[in-house]
């Protein structure tokens, strides 16, 4: 996407989490915890995927990806398609995403990713101070 940055991958702490539960320190139970609410944002608004969940190994996991911003309004903290986010990126200034995968079987979730999108200028605006240039 044009305008992402701040990009954080969690695959180390994925590896780390799957590693401690194969090795005995973590249970299934200790794992595969993912909330009702997140079960169900996965199941009506999530977006499928063709990796095989990594503990059950009987489903592929759904990504449910949040946005967060304080320019975003009544929007933050919702669930929005990957479709959605390059409109958004145009629209506002700065906002971070969260990408979750979900399995809706075990109820295994962890975050994948996060990033920071937005347009880099004040909302609205398509000047470096914010103003609209006049033509």
């Amino acid at each position: 996407m044009w305008s992402q940055r701040g990009v954080v991958d969690y695959g180390l702490a994925k590896r780390a989490t799957l590693q401690s539960l194969r090795s005995g320190r973590m249970t299934r139970r200790d794992v595969c915890d993912a909330h009702p609410y997140l079960l169900r944002a996965a199941r009506y608004h999530g977006e499928p995927t063709k990796r095989v969940c990594p503990i059950c190994e009987h489903r592929n996991v759904t990504h449910v990806t949040y946005v967060y911003g304080d320019q975003l309004g009544r929007v933050t903290g919702h669930v929005k398609a990957t479709s959605d986010l390059v409109q958004m990126a145009h629209e506002y200034e700065e906002f971070r995403v969260y990408v979750v995968e979900v399995c809706q079987g075990c109820s295994w979730n962890h975050l994948t990713v996060s990033f920071v999108l937005g347009n880099g200028g004040p909302p609205g605006g398509s000047g470096v101070d914010g103003r609209i240039p006049e033509t």
